[in-house]
C-alpha cells in the first residue's frame, strides 16, 4: 500500500483522483477554445475525450471498490473498537489506521494476550 490507510479507501481515493484529473482536463481543454479561438477546438477536443477517460475508469474503480466492499470481512478494530472492513489477509483499520491480520502467523500478538492486557489495563485502572 502506498499510502497508510485501508485497502478499499485506496481504491476510492484513485477513483476520486481519476474523477478530478478528468473533470480539470475537460475544463481545460474547453478553455482552450477561449485562448485560442477556433484552433483551440482540437484541444478541447482531445481534452473532452481524454477527460472522459479518466472518468469512465473512475467509474470502473469506484464499481470495483464497491464490489469489495460488499464481500469484505467486517471486524471490529482492537484499537478504536469500531466496525472496519478488511481485504486479504493483512490491511489497516479504516478509521485508525491499526494493522490487522486474520492470519495467525503474520500476527504478533494473539487475540488471547490482547484480551489479558485488555484486562489488566482495566484491572490497573480500578485500582
Amino acid at each position: 500500500m502506498f499510502f497508510k490507510s485501508s485497502k478499499i479507501n485506496e481504491f476510492r481515493l484513485w477513483g476520486l483522483l481519476l474523477t478530478m484529473i478528468g473533470m480539470g482536463l475537460m475544463v481545460l481543454g474547453t478553455a482552450g477554445i477561449v485562448f485560442w479561438g477556433q484552433s483551440g477546438k482540437v484541444v478541447a477536443g482531445i481534452g473532452l475525450v481524454i477527460g472522459l477517460i479518466a472518468m469512465l475508469g473512475s467509474l470502473a474503480v469506484y464499481f470495483i471498490a464497491g464490489m469489495l466492499s460488499t464481500s469484505a470481512v467486517q471486524l471490529e478494530c482492537p484499537e478504536c473498537r469500531k466496525l472496519t472492513k478488511m481485504l486479504g489477509k493483512t490491511d489497516r483499520c479504516m478509521f485508525c489506521k491499526t494493522m490487522l491480520t486474520l492470519d495467525p502467523d503474520r500476527a504478533n500478538i494473539t487475540a488471547e494476550q490482547l484480551q489479558q492486557q485488555k484486562m489488566a489495563a482495566a484491572h490497573s485502572a480500578k485500582s
